[in-house]
């Protein structure tokens, strides 16, 4: 079992972006930030339902591809299941409407906890107010020997980088300048140490870093 994170950054370091409005939840920065992991063949299918092909089938389709193979559950914090734009919403379900893409049970760590939420397609939100550690455990324990993914967004991610608990690290690097957001790096000065790192650049543009404890 491995402990995985897979993250979209900027050039810049940011993963969080904050040009959002109510008008536009994700705000304009996003989609640029993202646009390569969207445009793969993966995403197409798995997060859009197209199952026509289409997509993108080099570099970044291998990341995209690798995503979600060999994973049995997930972490995720409450920001990234949309409970900070739907708090008091009591029929919330997600972004990811009655089709999430994951297939399996995802714990959502927030300091007000409600039922769990199943679909019909193997997705189940548990909601935990919790530490890394002990969501971590949760998660291990449901993902049945398969690998656990902390799925962000980028607070989450950090304090699992700061506690030690991630095994490989993937951050797409997209060529962009941001300026602003929430960075990755911040307070994590010598995380590098003891991993091993390994770069690829794709066709996108995009330089795929992925750190992996040896």
């Amino acid at each position: 079992m491995s402990v995985r994170v897979d993250l979209n950054i900027s050039l810049d370091g940011f993963a969080a972006t904050t040009d959002q409005t109510p008008e536009n939840p994700f705000g304009d920065d996003w989609g640029r930030l993202t646009a390569a992991y969207v445009a793969t063949r993966t995403f197409q299918q798995r997060v859009l339902g197209d199952t026509s092909g289409a997509g993108t089938t080099g570099v970044d389709e291998k990341y995209a591809s690798e995503y979600f193979d060999n994973i049995g559950a997930e972490v995720m914090g409450a920001g990234m299941f949309g409970l900070h734009n739907f708090p008091d919403d009591p029929d919330w379900r997600g972004w990811w409407g009655e089709e999430p893409p994951f297939h399996y049970p995802v714990h959502v760590l927030t300091h007000r906890e409600r039922p769990s939420i199943e679909f019909a397609n193997g997705t189940v939100f548990h909601f935990l107010a919790a530490t890394p550690e002990q969501a971590l455990a949760r998660a291990t324990a449901d993902a049945g020997g398969a690998d656990v993914r902390v799925g962000g967004g980028v607070e989450t991610v950090r304090s699992f980088l700061r506690a030690g608990l991630v095994d490989r690290l993937h951050v797409a690097i997209a060529p962009i300048l941001l300026g602003r957001g929430v960075s990755l790096w911040e307070d994590l000065r010598g995380l590098e140490a003891g991993y091993d790192v390994e770069s690829e650049g794709a066709e996108s543009g995009v330089t795929h870093l992925t750190f992996r404890r040896g």
